[in-house]
């Protein structure tokens, strides 16, 4: 295969036009990230890159404003686009020996989600599908999915396409995506880009870079990271949504230790795209299968808040306790988008989280237990607190009363006469019925660290 095919399959293949400007030679290309349709992140500047000879002069153009730079020696180059506001479409040019032409740009706001099944599931998978369908000519979202695989060394590209939402492409967006963006863009009226990079049934270690990892090339750790983030680095995006955990939920061993591993994936994708951004996530739903290990999985995701700009949609109240992929994701995205309109961008919402501990006092027959995000009071739905178990020193749980004062629940059994600990829902499909003023349910949680 010639040149000058090699590089009309490239840019036929990323969905550029190709125009030669200068003999046959189309040296100049780019990641698949930047491709027709795309979004880019409003109001900050947006790395663009690709690959040319090396030392060549490359130029960037996109509504009116150009940046030029040379090739390293390695033949990358790279620019950053000077903030824009929200808007478009507009078409981006990327000038060298030859000239591409990206079009249909907008500027907006720029999402990654990730994790695995329940983030992969397609729109055409979750409840009600045909009135999503009937309601998806939404040219201003956009979902661009990675389709490459893991690899064992680190990716500079990846396999994917931006696709415009409508009728004929919203099956396959990602679902819990795609009613996320939808709540952003209908509260916050910019486009709205989304970035699909997602595998079933993958624990989270997979995700974080080898480095960070310390994992050895080839063990399986870090492997979808190469191939399916590192491509995306450093694309310019507002935050990121995450939902997993429930490979991780397999054994003990793996559950106990997914609060690091969550805390070191956020940490690990900050550093590398440079910039501290919010990252939510969804807490595992109820389930009945995994018990135990489930709840320690639930655990650790409520541990990681410590981390600043974060934030969890609490999802114990709408699973499936036969299904491990529930249906009902329009809640869970709008939980999440919840806390990102409140948290990240200021918007009024009636709570961005569900109540969450916020530690205990114990008395003599009874324990007080504080919590945040009680707004609007805390409340019970169908009937007497349900949900609360109490345990002395012997450690044997039994049934507790539970009610609310305030915006603290104090919780007792006769038979228990110096209370030691007291869990919530700490089971993997339990009957609890804790919500605050803004109906959103309260987080599953202990006092205690008992193995």
């Amino acid at each position: 295969m010639n040149s000058f095919s090699t590089a009309l399959r490239l840019a036929l293949g990323t969905g550029l036009l190709w125009t030669a400007t200068s003999g046959v030679r189309a040296d100049v290309r780019l990641p698949s990230i930047i491709s027709d349709h795309m979004v880019l992140q409003q109001d900050r500047k947006a790395p663009l890159w690709g690959w040319a000879a090396p030392g060549e002069r490359v130029s960037v153009c996109i509504a009116g404003k150009t940046k030029t730079t040379r090739t390293t020696p390695g033949g990358k180059w790279m620019i950053s686009l000077p903030p824009l506001p929200n808007g478009g479409p507009y078409s981006l040019q990327v000038q060298g020996s030859n000239t591409l032409i990206v079009h249909d740009v907008l500027v907006g706001e720029v999402w990654l989600g990730s994790g695995q099944s329940n983030m992969a599931q397609p729109a055409q998978e979750a409840r009600n599908f045909p009135a999503t369908k009937a309601e998806s000519d939404q040219p201003r979202i956009r979902m661009f999915k990675v389709e490459s695989r893991g690899a064992t060394n680190a990716q500079s590209d990846c396999v994917g396409t931006w696709k415009v939402c409508n009728p004929e492409t919203i099956g396959r967006f990602s679902a819990v995506l795609y009613f996320f963006g939808g709540e952003l863009h209908k509260a916050l009226n910019v486009p709205v880009g989304l970035i699909n990079s997602s595998v079933g049934a993958t624990s989270i270690e997979s995700w974080i870079s080898p480095e960070a990892q310390q994992a050895k090339p080839g063990d399986g750790r870090g492997d979808l990271f190469n191939g399916k983030i590192s491509p995306l680095i450093p694309y310019s995006i507002a935050g990121v949504i995450w939902y997993q955990g429930e490979a991780n939920a397999r054994s003990i061993e793996q559950s106990v230790n997914y609060h690091s591993q969550l805390m070191l994936l956020v940490k690990d994708w900050r550093q590398r795209w440079g910039i501290d951004f919010p990252f939510g996530w969804a807490q595992l739903p109820n389930y009945k299968e995994r018990a135990e290990a489930w709840c320690l999985v639930r655990e650790g995701q409520l541990k990681a808040l410590e981390l600043p700009k974060t934030g969890m949609a609490i999802t114990v109240d709408i699973g499936e306790a036969g299904n491990i992929h529930p249906k009902n994701k329009q809640e869970t995205a709008r939980r999440l988008s919840l806390w990102a309109l409140g948290t990240v961008y200021g918007k009024p919402v009636g709570s961005t989280s569900g109540p969450l501990p916020a530690g205990q006092e114990f008395r003599a027959g009874e324990v007080v237990l504080k919590f945040t995000h009680a707004d609007g009071g805390l409340m019970s739905k169908e009937g007497d607190l349900r949900g609360f178990t109490i345990a002395g020193a012997d450690r044997q749980w039994l049934p507790a009363r539970a009610e609310i004062a305030g915006k603290t629940v104090v919780v007792s059994n006769p038979a228990v006469k110096n209370p030691a600990a007291v869990r919530y829902a700490w089971q993997d499909n339990p009957d609890c019925n804790l919500y605050n003023g803004a109906g959103l349910p309260a987080s599953p949680f202990r006092t205690d660290a008992w193995k």
